[in-house]
């Protein structure tokens, strides 16, 4: 009798779990497609920014780059179709080779040259290649389960929401906060590496993603975010300002920005806190606009 109870038992836990994936399979086949299907990973981050990207309409203006970029929300732009695909902790060539992989491309690119010690991640730029992303189809329910629950945690905000919070930063004075353990700290590191190999490696493959997206109608330029005074004189700064615009000495090809350097705030001299983010963003777009006219 026991054994009958238990095999009775089984029977029932394993119904149940064929219903719950049929359920899953039927919810992949109907959300499927909208739902961007994030890949099982460590860098949840990273996986849902480019799962986005390449899961929504074109962008009309696309940012990549580094941690430095990243502090660019896109709620701080006034213009909606903004997409910020920085990596926090990687290349700006990641993504900008991403964007060119995909069938169709944003107006404008504007890449972050501050950064450039990180080799491109080659994993991340396969798997969201146009059609080369593939996985295993018993795991997509389970990808498909875990979008939907990112898709409603990471909602953007609405326009008046952001609009409000750009607000409440502007009307904010500078921040207070004391980096100098912070900074020097960054400084005694930027001193110590050197940006040679990677850089060139970055500024070559730079130059051929740059030759393709204009030849496909995209525009893209180069900028410079500002860092504390003491990290712009590091040695890693300079070695790595000195072979970017040796490659690309064309000042068009730049987005050259003026932010009120004096309100900026860094929490360690290179990373800008949210209100001089703000700037930065209100100043690019003051440099865009130039660009149009």
């Amino acid at each position: 009798m026991p054994h009958a109870s238990r095999l009775s038992w089984l029977i029932k836990c394993a119904g149940v779990a064929v219903a719950l994936l049929l359920a899953c399979g039927l919810a992949t086949a109907r959300f499927g497609s909208a739902l961007q299907q994030p890949t099982v990973t460590t860098r949840d981050g990273t996986i849902i920014t480019l799962n986005r990207y390449v899961g929504e309409p074109v962008p009309d203006l696309v940012l990549v780059g580094s941690s430095v970029a990243w502090r660019l929300k896109e709620e701080y732009f006034s213009h909606p179709r903004v997409r910020n695909l920085a990596l926090a902790g990687g290349s700006p060539v990641t993504s900008l080779d991403i964007v060119a992989k995909q069938k169709s491309l944003p107006k404008i690119v504007l890449i972050e040259t501050n950064v450039l010690t990180r080799l491109p991640d080659a994993a991340l730029i396969a798997k969201f290649s146009g059609g080369a992303r593939t996985e295993a189809l018993f795991l997509r329910p389970v990808r498909t389960a875990v979008a939907a629950y990112e898709t409603w945690n990471h909602t953007p905000l609405s326009a008046a929401d952001a609009r409000a919070e750009r607000d409440r930063l502007l009307s904010e004075p500078p921040s207070p906060f004391d980096n100098k353990v912070y900074l020097d700290r960054a400084v005694q590191q930027m001193n110590d590496d050197d940006p040679t190999v990677p850089a060139r490696v970055n500024v070559a493959r730079m130059k051929e993603l740059i030759d393709d997206i204009e030849r496909r109608g995209s525009r893209a330029f180069l900028l410079e975010i500002p860092f504390a005074p003491e990290i712009e004189e590091s040695r890693m700064v300079t070695m790595s300002k000195a072979i970017v615009h040796a490659a690309f000495p064309d000042r068009g090809r730049w987005l050259p920005i003026n932010p009120p350097l004096s309100e900026l705030r860094w929490a360690d001299g290179v990373h800008l806190d949210e209100r001089s983010a703000l700037l930065v963003v209100r100043a690019i777009e003051s440099a865009l606009a130039e660009r149009g006219r």
